[in-house]
């Protein structure tokens, strides 16, 4: 009698020890083939007024990949397992909010951009985004009216920084996490 409760326990203690919730860690696997060890991501393309938006973005979307440290990342295009292309489409800045005396006190700028990541191999899309929209809003820095994105990223650099971090991280994500 006493072998067989051994024997219970030791089942049951098995059957909790194997059975999982199904989470896992985010950022720690990835959805893209094993065949991809080396991602080529030449500077994006940019259609827009803003001046050296493309190389601060491709800057950003490389350290990130790097940042998660499974992947080779070369700022070509030959060479390579798969290529990841972008191109910034629009930017506009918009005021969103303005104080008592009408001026405004907070900017919506919003991005579009087309992004896709082929697989050179076999010459297949493996993720891509053709029309991502990307939105943040921002203090006004000056008492300026002008509403010319060129402009408000030379007054405010910050603004851009943060916005291309954020854009890097969702698209790394994206990607690896398959969303």
């Amino acid at each position: 009698m006493k072998r067989l409760c051994v024997l219970c326990v030791s089942y049951s203690v098995l059957c909790v020890l194997s059975v999982s919730c199904g989470y896992t860690l985010a950022g720690r696997g990835s959805f893209l083939p094993a065949s991809i060890k080396v991602i080529g991501i030449p500077t994006f393309t940019n259609r827009t007024t803003v001046f050296n938006l493309e190389t601060t973005l491709t800057q950003k979307v490389r350290a990130e990949f790097i940042g998660r440290g499974k992947y080779t990342i070369l700022p070509e295009s030959t060479g390579v397992d798969a290529l990841l292309t972008g191109e910034v489409g629009s930017v506009s800045i918009i005021a969103s909010s303005f104080n008592a005396a009408q001026l405004a006190s907070r900017y919506a700028i919003t991005m579009t951009a087309r992004v896709e990541l082929r697989d050179t191999h076999s010459n297949m899309v493996l993720w891509e985004n053709p029309s991502l929209v990307f939105r943040q809003e921002y203090e006004a820095t000056s008492g300026q009216t002008a509403i010319d994105p060129a402009a408000f990223f030379n007054q405010d650099v910050n603004a851009l920084d943060r916005m291309s971090t954020d854009f890097a991280r969702s698209i790394v994500s994206a990607i690896l996490e398959a969303f």
